[in-house]
């Protein structure tokens, strides 16, 4: 039996019919991008990308004169308010679009955090490099700075259960500004307006010299769980929200560097939730998990949470999204019983990605079904072949 037939095997035990079927299929197919040449081994962990390099500069700046003035730097949004139509203000379009933007100007004194001398930003070391953090203590400036690097300055509303999200594809006006810099000290001769304007075009493809990633964190509650839903203290509850946010995060940004893939679904979800709650617990709970996505009282779905920010595009049927619902229970319940299993303790790193890198292997319904524990250990043992740890 092939994997399709698997699937759709498992697909059937609920009473979907053939299009409800072919939709969760599509939804739930497998994006990562695998290594299937032996010869291409991994050594974790990866160096970093070179936007780092910089980063590094802005958190010793940090320190010296704050993060938030810091960070306007390479976050020119920062030095603009969030209102609406800012995003079609001809200075903040020249600044964005083209880096014309002086170092000490404000825009009616740019971005209006509630905490700014709170901020923080930290280097990240991971198994797949280094990554710039963002941590905002405070809501309504994490909320700010989403509005202002995602949604160009513009007040959209931010979901209240969205607690971190990772920037990609930035371009960082700064790196830009310090390139030329460096291209006119090695071309004194050549460094006329004109010059630079083909030098720029020959800068632009080559996006690793001038595009950054990096993430940004709340401190708040995750997945706007209380701390008396899981029977905790709040200054517990706090502490353990932001090791599971940052881990969450860090697994994304593994998947999008090692399997060139970082999806917006319920099987990268699961990963990434899984990754957190064991970097916080040393083991898995998927009863936390399951409030984590509103699904605590299962059959019954909670309003508001993670689960419906997952639906797809286009969005699941309802039928569809119910089944949803009940892979992902199983699936978690599934992991929670398989590292209770084989890991009598917080997991090695060994073990960590080989579990990590089997589960991408692996689909919802794969990790529902009754086959799950040999489906991940044949994976575990064929993925060990294509990586090690330094």
């Amino acid at each position: 039996m092939d994997k399709i037939q698997s699937r759709y095997k498992t697909l059937t035990k609920f009473k979907l019919n053939e299009s409800e079927i072919e939709e969760l299929l599509t939804y739930n197919e497998n994006k990562f991008k695998q290594n299937s040449n032996i010869n291409d081994f991994i050594s974790f962990p990866l160096k970093s990308e070179p936007h780092v390099k910089i980063w590094q500069n802005y958190k010793t700046l940090a320190d010296k004169i704050g993060t938030n003035n810091s960070l306007t730097f390479p976050l020119v949004q920062l030095k603009f308010p969030v209102r609406e139509g800012m995003s079609q203000n001809e200075q903040y379009l020249r600044a964005v679009r083209k880096g014309e933007c002086e170092e000490n100007f404000r825009f009616e004194g740019g971005l209006q955090l509630t905490d700014p001398d709170n901020l923080q930003l930290e280097i990240k070391d991971t198994l797949a490099g280094a990554i710039p953090i963002i941590i905002a203590p405070n809501r309504q400036d994490f909320e700010l700075l989403i509005q202002a690097i995602t949604k160009k300055n513009e007040p959209v509303t931010i979901p209240p259960s969205m607690g971190a999200c990772i920037i990609g594809g930035y371009n960082n006006w700064d790196r830009i500004k310090q390139y030329r810099l460096e291209w006119e000290k090695n071309n004194p001769n050549h460094c006329t307006q004109e010059d630079w304007n083909q030098e720029f075009k020959r800068l632009i493809p080559q996006k690793s010299l001038y595009q950054d990633r990096f993430i940004i964190l709340s401190q708040g509650f995750y997945s706007n769980v209380s701390a008396t839903q899981l029977g905790l203290t709040e200054q517990q509850w706090q502490k353990l929200s932001l090791t599971i946010r940052l881990e969450h995060e860090c697994t994304h940004y593994f998947t999008r560097r090692v399997l060139n893939y970082m999806g917006n679904n319920l099987l990268d979800e699961l990963i990434a939730d899984y990754q957190g709650i064991v970097a916080a617990l040393g083991y898995f709970r998927a009863d936390w998990f399951l409030h984590f996505v509103g699904l605590e009282s299962f059959p019954n779905y909670r309003q508001g949470g993670r689960l419906e920010n997952y639906r797809g595009n286009p969005p699941l049927s309802d039928q569809a999204f119910k089944i949803l619902q009940n892979l992902v229970k199983t699936a978690a319940e599934n992991l929670e019983q398989f590292h209770n299993k084989y890991f009598n303790s917080t997991p090695t790193k060994q073990e960590s990605i080989s579990l990590l890198m089997a589960l991408t292997t692996l689909t919802l319904e794969e990790l529902a079904s009754d086959d799950f524990e040999t489906l991940v250990q044949e994976s575990i043992n064929y993925q060990k072949k294509f990586f090690k740890i330094e």
